[in-house]
């Protein structure tokens, strides 16, 4: 079974891309809709061809031949988070058909998907997984936080691992130690503001009250979402997961501000020298939708390895 090269299907900022390079497998080609990832990606992997199109519509025969298919379909469209179902869910669920319609073109070794949890809980899963093992694969979903991997973030995510094999390859990775959050959070940089300043939300001000008194001057805390919402967060532990959207605010004594950009990137386990677009929000956005590189590095070694 031949592990050498691979195609990253959905590819966004590049982490699927930097993770398999890491673990020593050439990607080459990768594929996104939106033009300004799809110029991260090439920024960063100057030697993986680049396509920027809408995979529903792709010509499989156009792809270089590979070994391993990596692939990250949309995620709003299971994601709890999101809340109610909006009219856009169904067109972005069916982006997961493209990696079944790749995968019968291609026929290559290994197949990985990254999602969100709730994929499982998609009512079509069922059929999709069963389309793979038409094909001829064993499917084997495991779900993975990217702190187990020395992310320090902690992001549950299914990677299902579809592989040419008697049976379903399970995999055993043993957790790595946990990162904190001020591994990455750097007081001596970033746009800070003081806390008593006019307009400031009550709310918030409650938050960082609530935050001082279990954690003392330093902290993060997210903006919204449940969980550490009311609290905050210890930054000698992970922080919550990532998002697409300016989510995790810094606690400096009386001062805060927002996680910067080479602070989340950090947090997503991308090296430092990782490019990313000079907008702001674009790169929130591109890393909030990222696959972790270190989890990808660790799981197609842990494949290799098992196959």
């Amino acid at each position: 079974m031949t592990w050498a090269t691979a195609v990253d299907l959905f590819a966004g900022a590049g982490g699927f891309t930097a993770g398999a390079t890491r673990a020593g497998v050439r990607v080459l080609w990768a594929a996104n809709h939106w033009q300004e990832a799809v110029q991260v990606h090439a920024d960063n992997h100057p030697e993986t061809e680049h396509s920027c199109q809408d995979l529903h519509q792709a010509d499989w025969s156009r792809v270089p031949a590979h070994d391993i298919l990596l692939a990250s379909p949309a995620c709003q469209g299971h994601s709890r988070a999101r809340g109610i179902d909006r009219p856009h869910h169904d067109a972005t669920r069916s982006t997961a058909w493209a990696v079944v319609s790749c995968t019968e073109h291609h026929e290559p070794n290994v197949v990985v998907v990254e999602n969100v949890v709730d994929f499982l809980r998609w009512q079509l899963y069922p059929i999709w997984r069963q389309a793979l093992e038409a094909l001829g694969y064993q499917v084997a979903p495991h779900i993975i936080d990217a702190a187990d991997h020395g992310v320090p973030q902690h992001r549950r995510r299914v990677y299902i691992v579809c592989t040419r094999t008697r049976s379903p390859l399970m995999l055993s990775m043993a957790p790595r130690e946990h990162v904190a959050a001020e591994s990455f959070i750097r007081f001596d940089a970033g746009n800070w503001s003081p806390i008593e300043k006019p307009g400031r939300a009550a709310a918030t001000k409650a938050r960082i009250h609530s935050g001082r008194q279990r954690f003392g001057d330093r902290f993060v805390m997210p903006y919204y979402s449940s969980g550490s919402g009311r609290t905050g967060r210890a930054i000698s532990r992970p922080i919550g997961t990532i998002t697409t959207v300016d989510r995790w605010g810094v606690v400096d004594g009386e001062r805060t501000r927002m996680l910067t950009a080479s602070e989340s990137r950090d947090a997503m386990g991308f090296a430092a020298d990782y490019r990313l677009p000079a907008n702001h929000r674009d790169a929130t956005k591109m890393l909030g939708n990222a696959v972790c590189p270190p989890v990808v590095t660790d799981l197609l070694t842990e494949v290799r390895r098992a196959a």
